[in-house]
Order: structure tokens, then C-alpha cells, then sequence
């Protein structure tokens, strides 16, 4: 069954097309050369590369008036665990409101785009509301699409990004993300940030997001966000993490974002990069694992080293859809 919807971005008058079929590809592996492919040579069973020089073949990829859209759960080893995003790959850049319109649409946390230039892979991300700097979920789940679809050849994944070069290594069903390592620094707490939270914390720091430091994972468990008072401040492109020391793992955590479609994010590899480095040094240890509280919950394991974070999780694949714009 096909879907048909036109959306206009607010801020610009182009208007985007889509029409979208879906498909739950992973219960059969007779999809592939069905409608929802537009009948194109694509194979889930065949490399998108030529082995001789590890190129892409481009003959396989569809054009960029369709484009396949996959849904992947990451940092978890379940569908409807960890945090979803959706992964487009693109030939060449869409102009940027067609991307924000087209993340709307998805209406998950994040959705990458990803293209190949001069044997880099450009990586993306797109909330339903602005452009981010740095996803961690979003990352993962495009190195299990190149791994997993695409059947990249190449063990270290290197992506192109506004945060610079970010990698990714796959073992042992595990991806092992390279990350900036963002220290926290005390801070203060703005006022409506406090006003919005039911508990106060014991402890404020502040790197890209805030990050607040509470007495235990009980107390993080009963974080309420009072929106009235936290949508109006913007944090863009940062959030505020609720952390503790941890029951069944070394630290757990929450992320929340002001004036933003989805309040509270399931699982956030970015706030990693301010959260390792500091349980790090408090609990004296370089390897630790972490739990993100969310319904969904997210699952980490994780490295600190000297400027750089280790970010260690699991992805699958839920679903694959095709729009056409």
C-alpha cells in the first residue's frame, strides 16, 4: 500500500513531494526486487562495491528522486530498543530544507544522510528540527547500514563530518565508535533549567550539553521535565543530561532537549563525550559501561582515553521504506 503526503517547510517555499511504501523487508528475503525497490537491480544479498578497487557501483544505487530510507534501532541488540534513526544514502547533497522536510517526515530523533566523495564517506545529521554537530546513535546506525546492507568491504569505517573525522570499527558484532572527547566544566545552572526539574541536582557542569549530577539512578529514574519552563530557553545544539552512578552498570543517564519535537532522546551517543570523561576520572576507571534510563533504554559500553572517547554498542535493523521526491 502506497502513502502519499506533500509538506512545506515553514521557513522556505520549496515543497517536497513524497510518496512513500513501506516494507517489512527483514521477514522475507524475496523483497528485493520488488515495488518498494522501483524495480531497480539493488540486492540485500550483493555488495554495492566493485572488489577489484572498492569503489561504489553507482549502477546499483537509485536515483535521487527515490530514496531508500532504512530504520535502525542502535545500541541495542532488540528492535524498539536503544534509539531509532533512519539512514538515507544520497548520491549528492539535497538542499538543506528538502533534508530538514524530509526528517520531519521521518519523525524519529535523527536521520543521516551519507554520500560518497573522493573515497570519503560526508555523514550528516538531522533531527526533525535543526542540523546536529555530532550523533552518536545516528553514526551507529549508518555504520550497520554500510556494514549490514551495503556490505562495506573495509573493517574501520571513516566518516566526514562537521565534528571532523569520526570512525567506526566493526568486531565481533559490535561497532566501536572514535569520538571527541568533550570534558565537562563546572558551571551554573540557568533558571529555567531549574525551575523545569522536579529534583535539583547535587553537582552542575557544562560542555556542548548540560550536565547535572544527581545523588542516584533512583533519582534520575524520577526526573520530570516541566516544559512550560524548558522550551523557553535554546540550547541548540546541546541538551541537558541527568547522571548518576549506576546500579547494574558504572553510570546511567537522561538527555532532554529544549524547544524540540522529541523531548527526551532514548539513547545519546554525544553526551557520551562529556559523560565518559567524567565518570572516568570520579570512579577512577578507563573502561566503564553506562545505561541510558530512557523507555526504550540504551546500551553502552564505553573507553576513555587521552582526547578522544571510545563509544562501544550493538544496532539492527527495523524496517525500509521508499520515498520518492
Amino acid at each position: 500500500m502506497q502513502n502519499e503526503y506533500r509538506q512545506q517547510n515553514k521557513n522556505s517555499n520549496h515543497i517536497a513531494d513524497f510518496s512513500i511504501a513501506s516494507s517489512d523487508f527483514l521477514s522475507s528475503k524475496n523483497t528485493t526486487k520488488s515495488h518498494f525497490f522501483l524495480n531497480s537491480n539493488f540486492d540485500l544479498n550483493n555488495d554495492f562495491f566493485d572488489e577489484s578497487n572498492i569503489k561504489l557501483n553507482l549502477e546499483n544505487v537509485t536515483n535521487d528522486e527515490y530514496l531508500k530510507v532504512y530504520k535502525i534501532d542502535a545500541f541495542t541488540n532488540k528492535t524498539n530498543g536503544g534509539n531509532s534513526a533512519c539512514v538515507i544514502q544520497l548520491k549528492t547533497w539535497l538542499e538543506d530544507e528538502l533534508l530538514l522536510s524530509i526528517s520531519k517526515k521521518n519523525a524519529v530523533t535523527e536521520t543521516a544522510f551519507f554520500i560518497f566523495k573522493d573515497d570519503k564517506i560526508h555523514l550528516r545529521w538531522f533531527t526533525p528540527d535543526i542540523e546536529m554537530d555530532l550523533c552518536g546513535h545516528a553514526t551507529l546506525a549508518t555504520a550497520h547500514y554500510l556494514n549490514s546492507i551495503l556490505k562495506y568491504p573495509k573493517g574501520l569505517m571513516k566518516f566526514e563530518t562537521k565534528s571532523g573525522e569520526v570512525t567506526v570499527d566493526y568486531k565481533n558484532g559490535r561497532y566501536f565508535m572514535d569520538f571527541p572527547s568533550r570534558i565537562p566544566v563546572k558551571s551554573k545552572l540557568p533558571k529555567l533549567i531549574s525551575d523545569s526539574l522536579n529534583i535539583q541536582p547535587l553537582e552542575v557542569y557544562k560542555s556542548r550539553d548540560y550536565l547535572l549530577i544527581y545523588k542516584s539512578e533512583e533519582e534520575i529514574k524520577k526526573i520530570k521535565i516541566n516544559t512550560d519552563y524548558f522550551d523557553l530557553i535554546n540550547l541548540d545544539p546541546g541538551g541537558v543530561v541527568v547522571t548518576s552512578k549506576g546500579t547494574n552498570s558504572d553510570f546511567v543517564s537522561r538527555y532532554f532537549t529544549p524547544q524540540s519535537t522529541i523531548l527526551e532522546d532514548p539513547a545519546t551517543g554525544s553526551s557520551h563525550c562529556s559523560l565518559i570523561p567524567f565518570w572516568s576520572k570520579r570512579l577512577n576507571k578507563k573502561h566503564l559501561t553506562s545505561l541510558q534510563l530512557s523507555e526504550r533504554v540504551g546500551e553502552f559500553e564505553c573507553v576513555n582515553n587521552s582526547n578522544r572517547v571510545t563509544v562501544i554498542g550493538s544496532a539492527v535493523t527495523d524496517s525500509q521504506t521508499t520515498i520518492t521526491i
